[in-house]
């Protein structure tokens, strides 16, 4: 069975490589996806954007893959498309225009729940199974809708959980993101917010999770110095093993959330990027494992500071306000709203019929 896969994102082939293990042998990718899993049309570094100006200045690049995209699903059997809903939902419409009958699965769906309501009748004329990973999400489907929860994906891939956590804190994590702009941004205060929390405790280890992929030309450019840091590429080793954590917005957070560290999450956007996403989002967090969350309390599991509000004062303050043990309780109670893995039930979604 050839499969055409639209997996643009770090993230979303992390996942893949989880859902390839559970398809059958004779399952072939074609298409855009991390090189380890097969012959992708295009290295994927070429596809990394940050925020909205970014992805205008690459409009006419993008337009150009999608189409030769379109062009390869007259070869494939099915067509597998995972998060990145700029790119895919126009490649979805595409596709289904050209070859109606072609099947059309959509893994981690766009979060048209959150700032484009209007999209979702657009997904459900357009895709045949909308295979959903956030519990809450299909309410806002209508009845007939081809949608299933199929359980979270971070699920699968983590397997060791924070069981209880030390008296403490001797291990600090960071993770500044995994694009530039955001890496940029946090690691000047980084850098001083570990200056301070060695006053206060002189013996503490710090870690940087930095990305796999980067060469030491991208760490030195982007990280500057780092003599008072480990460096570490294992984000879920890294965090099972420390403390507390300083992370910004993303999947990381709730890959923190759901192994049980305690941590702060920190977001800095450009400025245009910012207040267009103000205008379009209406949600009261910017963090998924707090969306979720308060899907069912009254009450944020993690602090977030956005924008300005990211200084060191203000992330100091919330560090020695922390309740740890509260946090532990309430990662485990999500981590039960989710439930299970996804890939299991996805590779069965693609290897039945339509």
């Amino acid at each position: 069975m050839k499969i055409l896969v639209s997996a643009l994102e770090h993230s979303a082939n992390i996942h893949l490589k989880s859902l390839k293990k559970e398809l059958s042998e004779d399952v072939e990718f074609i298409g855009i996806f991390d090189s380890e899993l097969g012959d992708s049309i295009i290295d994927l570094r070429s596809l990394a954007i940050m925020g909205f100006v970014d992805a205008i200045k690459k409009l006419r690049f993008f337009f150009k893959l999608n189409t030769q995209m379109a062009e390869l699903a007259k070869d494939a059997d099915k067509v597998l498309l995972i998060d990145s809903s700029g790119f895919n939902l126009p490649l979805a419409k595409k596709i289904k225009n050209r070859y109606p009958d072609k099947e059309i699965i959509y893994y981690i769906l766009p979060q048209a729940w959150a700032w484009k309501k209007k999209r979702i009748p657009v997904l459900e004329r357009t895709i045949d199974h909308l295979a959903s990973i956030l519990p809450f999400e299909k309410d806002y489907y209508s009845k007939s809708a081809p949608i299933t929860y199929v359980g979270h994906p971070l699920l699968d891939i983590i397997k060791e959980y924070k069981e209880d956590l030390n008296p403490k804190v001797q291990h600090v994590a960071f993770m500044p993101g995994s694009r530039k702009g955001e890496i940029k941004k946090l690691m000047p205060i980084f850098k001083e917010l570990l200056h301070t929390l060695r006053e206060e405790k002189l013996d503490i280890e710090a870690s940087i999770i930095i990305p796999k992929h980067f060469d030491k030309a991208d760490i030195k450019e982007l990280y500057g110095n780092l003599s008072g840091f480990k460096i570490a590429h294992d984000s879920h080793k890294t965090l099972l093993e420390a403390d507390f954590a300083f992370i910004c917005s993303g999947t990381a957070t709730l890959e923190a959330a759901l192994i049980g560290i305690p941590f702060i999450l920190t977001y800095i956007a450009k400025p245009l990027d910012y207040f267009i996403a103000s205008k379009l989002v209406k949600l009261s967090h910017i963090g998924l494992s707090n969306i979720m969350f308060t899907q069912f309390n009254d009450r944020e599991l993690h602090p977030e500071f956005i924008q300005e509000d990211v200084t060191t004062g203000n992330l100091i303050e919330a560090y020695n306000s922390y309740d740890r043990d509260k946090f532990l309780s309430d990662s485990k109670v999500l981590r039960a709203y989710l439930k299970h893995g996804s890939s299991k039930t996805v590779a069965k979604i693609i290897e039945e019929s339509c």
